[in-house]
């Protein structure tokens, strides 16, 4: 990217499973921005709960344990010079591979919900974003987290694709999962986050719009790009 080009905020949102981090990943390491993915933060607090048995026997959330050490609990990512993606780290461990289980992705729009964690999370994705030159995808990073991002983008898909591209994208890191399980999960979610009362998803007033139903990730890839250029040479 010309060094001399303005360094903008990339807000990338959107329905669950619709490759908004595939694309998010993609347009940071083209451009030279840092990536951050809101969503494996949740998915990281989400882990911290299961791990540390917060659920209760009637499947209800221990919030009062869980407000007692949110503050604690860092996530950080790191580039894997390897494989060229980010890994999300909780307290220092690498956590990428165990917050993709379905278990975590049950759970995940549950946590989120929690006005706490919210608040928490919000604020460390903003200090993460006050020297700009980053791209973050999320379900509320244009409306709530980055309103004044350049460019917003809401990414949306059919629930079957959405509930396949999942499965196979499980299946290859060693995960399994069926059409079926994953493609309720995936309706569910729509649910909660359309729902919630905190940070709900809606697509922001000044974002462009994306069915990427049938795009190939070098197409969507490419028509990402052309939104970048238009913005940071204006």
């Amino acid at each position: 990217m010309d060094a001399e080009m303005k360094k903008i905020i990339v807000a990338i949102d959107g329905y669950s499973s619709c490759g908004k981090s595939t694309m998010a990943k993609q347009l940071a390491k083209a451009v030279g921005y840092t990536y951050i993915d809101s969503g494996a933060m949740y998915r990281a607090v989400t882990f911290y709960v299961l791990r540390h048995k917060m659920l209760r026997e009637d499947n209800t959330i221990d919030e009062e344990r869980l407000r007692e050490v949110i503050d604690t609990l860092t996530i950080t990512f790191k580039h894997d010079a390897e494989t060229g993606w980010t890994e999300t780290f909780l307290n220092g461990e690498n956590v990428e591979k165990e917050i993709r289980r379905m278990e975590v992705a049950n759970w995940v729009s549950a946590i989120a919900a929690l006005d706490f964690v919210r608040k928490a999370l919000v604020a460390a994705q903003q200090a993460l974003g006050r020297e700009k030159g980053i791209v973050m995808d999320g379900r509320d990073i244009g409306t709530i987290v980055f309103p004044q991002a350049e460019l917003k983008v809401f990414v949306i898909a059919s629930a079957e694709i959405r509930a396949r591209r999942r499965v196979a994208e499980m299946n290859a890191n060693g995960l399994d999962a069926s059409f079926e399980e994953v493609l309720a999960n995936i309706q569910k979610r729509d649910r909660m986050d359309m729902s919630r009362k905190d940070g709900p998803l809606r697509k922001p007033d000044d974002a462009v719009e994306l069915d990427n139903s049938l795009m190939t990730i070098p197409e969507q890839q490419a028509w990402l790009l052309e939104q970048f250029y238009r913005v940071v040479k204006n």
